[in-house]
């Protein structure tokens, strides 16, 4: 199996139930993992025989720019957009984690991860 990672993406962002995290906002970290055959483009070395890493990170911000008040339902737009792009993929996983929830106590964040397999 081949995979493509997009690993500890930081991007600031506007998600959460509360009021304030949509006014003040915070950092998220963005993993992604991508299943798909990598074998044709290890031989061809042309960017039309793989799934451009490039354009998922595009995707991520640009779903990461949309507030919602659940990571879960961002996490779920993400993969969404990333197979309509790129069919070939068989599965996604995609963690995001929220560096500074509102919530007592001292962490490294909350993350949820969400995952989705495509074809058998």
């Amino acid at each position: 199996m081949s995979r493509i990672f997009l690993e500890d993406v930081k991007i600031y962002a506007y998600h959460g139930v509360l009021p304030e995290e949509n006014l003040v906002g915070t950092y998220y970290i963005v993993n992604a993992e991508l299943h798909t055959d990598l074998w044709k483009a290890s031989e061809s070395d042309d960017l039309n025989d793989t799934v451009s890493y490039a354009e998922i990170n595009s995707i991520i911000h640009d779903e990461m720019g949309i507030p919602s008040k659940l990571m879960e339902h961002v996490a779920g737009r993400i993969i969404n957009r990333i197979h309509e792009k790129f069919s070939q993929i068989d599965y996604i996983k995609i963690k995001i984690t929220k560096t500074s929830p509102p919530m007592q106590g001292e962490m490294r964040g909350a993350s949820i991860e969400l995952d989705k397999m495509f074809k058998p």
